[in-house]
């Protein structure tokens, strides 16, 4: 069945044109923007225009009219804000699409600063994020990092938390504790679970604003539709709509 994907388009700008033009009869695409932008789109894709544009792309979603929604470039703040009212949650739980600078993808989560901070949200995260690599073809193994070598036992207290931790969510979910070795995890695991939401932060902003790495977007998992966010930095949101589209393929019966 035909997949219709809503993307967030704040303006007409290069991303947006090039992102439209790569997916092509890939989805059925329907842009959300502001009014008086539909025309300067071209006669390609179908645009809704909205006095705010990000309230009608979560309509949109939670009535059921597109199948999955991209944040693209319409306002983070404001957009998850909508999201989280609609969906009844009092926080999102993500998990990035990376790319590393010499072309492996990668899962990483958590990637919020407030997010995986428990067993249990790293178990959570382990099991979605396997079933999300397998839906967009990347190794279904899960890497569980912690905060050092497993020689470094003893050295400090929290390390030696970080280890146990990593250590029990291996056991749990069928993972591999990879350490502090991400340099080898993110080539071979399709989903790489960090320590806690502050180191994957910082991985996620190295990967992607330091280390000529690429984003290609963050599936929120703890809500019932599906919703791909997106970084404004991104250089298209081409990877993100095929993630969203594999995400609702997926779950179709």
């Amino acid at each position: 069945m035909p997949v219709t994907v809503g993307l967030g388009a704040a303006s007409p700008d290069a991303k947006i044109l090039s992102t439209v033009r790569a997916v092509g009869r890939e989805v059925d695409l329907i842009l959300f923007s502001p009014p008086g932008t539909a025309g300067t789109f071209g006669d390609a894709v179908t645009v809704v225009e909205a006095a705010e544009p990000q309230i009608a792309l979560i309509e949109a979603l939670y009535a059921g009219r597109i199948d999955a929604a991209v944040r693209g470039t319409l306002p983070a703040s404001s957009t998850l804000k909508a999201l989280k009212q609609a969906a009844g949650v009092d926080h999102l739980e993500r998990i990035a699409l990376l790319e590393t600078a010499d072309g492996h993808l990668f899962l990483l989560a958590p990637v919020g600063v407030d997010e995986g901070w428990t067993v249990e949200e790293k178990v959570r995260f382990a099991r979605v994020g396997r079933d999300i690599a397998r839906s967009f073809g990347l190794p279904e193994g899960v890497a569980v990092l912690s905060g050092g070598r497993l020689g470094d036992l003893g050295r400090h207290p929290v390390v030696d938390r970080t280890m146990a931790d990593a250590e029990l969510v291996a056991r749990l979910t069928g993972a591999e504790h990879a350490e502090i070795l991400i340099e080898g995890a993110a080539g071979r695991y399709g989903m790489v679970v960090a320590p806690d939401g502050i180191s994957g932060n910082l991985i996620f902003r190295t990967l992607t604003f330091l280390g000529a790495g690429a984003g290609h977007g963050a599936p929120v998992v703890n809500i019932d539709r599906i919703f791909v966010d997106t970084s404004r930095a991104s250089a298209d949101y081409t990877n993100a709509i095929i993630l969203a589209k594999s995400l609702a393929q997926s779950e179709s019966p």
